[in-house]
């Protein structure tokens, strides 16, 4: 969610590291420092596994990884350990599947109408927050997106395999210099297909695009066999859905169909929108209606609970953790704003926000694919590698269980992106992307921040080296 200059601004710095950390006689930490295990036989004993089903958690199972795939999983009475396997006792711990994130940014709020590509700090902070597998969703640098993608594919770097979204596709009205303006049905048509040659995998509409310019943008994606998502304003849900669209984001925290002076083609009004989500009933027929179609039609639903909850008075800062990537000047100024939503009338209040949130889980209840992300922009408080824990607690803050949450976390996006027989679950045949928490979150959500270790395609990283080198030596950039 990219935020116009009038609603939040503050100056973050493109480079945010700690002040001093490079000493002459240091040496920069490498990928390979991260690394915990990288033997080929790996067993996890006596575990608790939540394997991203949605079933109720397992206790006291063993799963084996062998050349990065899970080849046996069960009750550990049953499942032999290979005698030359390296033996992890996970007594105590839980084991999960490594998230599939569908709405993550290689960029970061630079102050203003700016961004900053954060091309090497982002895919590490993601992979040790737990996501092994991401789509962008919009682009500012959309070459160094397919550059990153590419350079994690062929083991030069480390970071979640990735879906590149291409780059934001929006009509006039945005004050984004990165932001590419359509001029109509036709350029839209062209941009999509040049970015199909480059090696884009899907599209995002953006707020102020046109029905007609959006009709192309997903009739050409289709051709090319790509996907189209969208934050949209101008056009309204039922419009894209009627369009074809195969997922809308925000869940409905952005929908303008209950404006009732909504004009085509025209973003309402500020604050009408938001007005007309205070006054939304969950329970309405109109709200039943919309949900319905969408579900006839397989559109899938993001939430991006993270950045919704920082424009809302009374929500928890930053962690800990993410602030001190942050240099001073810049801390300062993100608590700063946090200062102001907490101090100022909130156009968004703690019962819409909490309504709006639990609509996700009614639109999952009644069959739709609900998916996850966490959208790392607003003011600056949503940051990679800690943000992904923190929307599976507000989904579970929502109403869904946790294994259920989980879920939407990462079997839910497997599936979307056509990934679901390699990742999204904990299942023999499926590479060994999971992770390792200490404690039970599924008695105690928030045991999810406890992550000491990530295994990506069986190579298990410390999590905890990742950050402190991060905050260290080079901070997001």
């Amino acid at each position: 969610m990219v935020l116009p200059r009038s609603l939040f601004t503050v100056a973050l710095a493109g480079l945010l590291s700690t002040a001093g950390a490079w000493a002459a006689d240091s040496k920069p930490a490498t990928d390979k420092d991260f690394i915990a295990y990288d033997q080929p036989l790996i067993a996890f004993t006596h575990a608790t596994v939540i394997d991203g089903t949605g079933a109720k958690a397992a206790r006291d199972q063993t799963l084996v990884i062998d050349k990065g795939r899970i080849v046996a999983l069960g009750k550990s009475s049953k499942v032999k350990v290979p005698a030359d396997a390296k033996v992890i006792d996970a007594k105590g711990k839980t084991l999960m599947p490594g998230f599939v994130m569908v709405h993550e940014h290689m960029f970061y709020p630079a102050g203003g109408v700016e961004y900053n590509e954060m091309s090497y700090s982002f895919p590490r902070l993601y992979l040790a927050g737990g996501t092994t597998t991401l789509r962008t969703a919009g682009s500012m640098m959309p070459y160094a997106d397919i550059n990153v993608r590419d350079a994690i594919a062929k083991g030069t770097v480390i970071g979640p395999d990735m879906d590149v979204t291409g780059p934001y596709l929006n009509g006039p009205g945005l004050p984004i210099p990165a932001v590419h303006v359509l001029g109509g049905p036709d350029d839209a048509e062209r941009t999509v297909n040049y970015w199909a040659d480059e090696g884009v995998t899907s599209y995002k509409a953006y707020m102020q695009i046109t029905r007609d310019e959006l009709k192309r943008v997903i009739d050409t994606a289709h051709e090319r066999k790509a996907k189209v998502t969208a934050h949209l304003c101008s056009v309204t849900y039922r419009e894209a859905v009627d369009m074809g669209i195969d997922n809308l984001e925000h869940g409905f925290f952005v929908s303008s169909d209950f404006v009732k002076d909504k004009q085509p083609d025209e973003c309402p009004r500020s604050p009408g929108v938001n007005d007309s989500l205070a006054a939304v009933d969950p329970k309405s027929a109109d709200v039943k209606l919309l949900m319905r179609d969408m579900i006839n039609h397989k559109v899938a639903l993001t939430s991006t609970l993270t950045v919704f909850e920082t424009f809302v008075p009374n929500r928890p800062k930053a962690p800990q953790g993410a602030l001190d990537l942050m240099l001073p000047e810049v801390r300062a100024q993100y608590e700063a704003t946090w200062n102001k939503v907490q101090d100022s009338k909130a156009r968004m209040t703690t019962e819409t926000y909490l309504k709006l949130a639990r609509m996700e889980k009614q639109y999952a209840d009644a069959g739709g694919l609900l998916l996850a992300g966490t959208d790392p922009t607003g003011y600056g408080g949503v940051v990679p590698g800690y943000s992904s824990k923190r929307e599976v607690e507000l989904l579970v803050e929502a109403g869904f269980g946790f294994e259920q949450a989980v879920k939407v976390a990462t079997s839910n996006g497997a599936k979307y992106l056509g990934r679901d027989a390699d990742v999204g679950t904990l299942a023999v045949g499926k590479r060994a992307d999971l992770v390792v928490i200490d404690g039970d979150p599924a008695k105690r959500t928030a045991d999810i921040e406890q992550m000491p270790y990530v295994f990506k395609n069986g190579v298990g990283y410390d999590t905890q080296k990742i950050f402190e080198a991060t905050r260290d030596t080079v901070g997001l950039r």
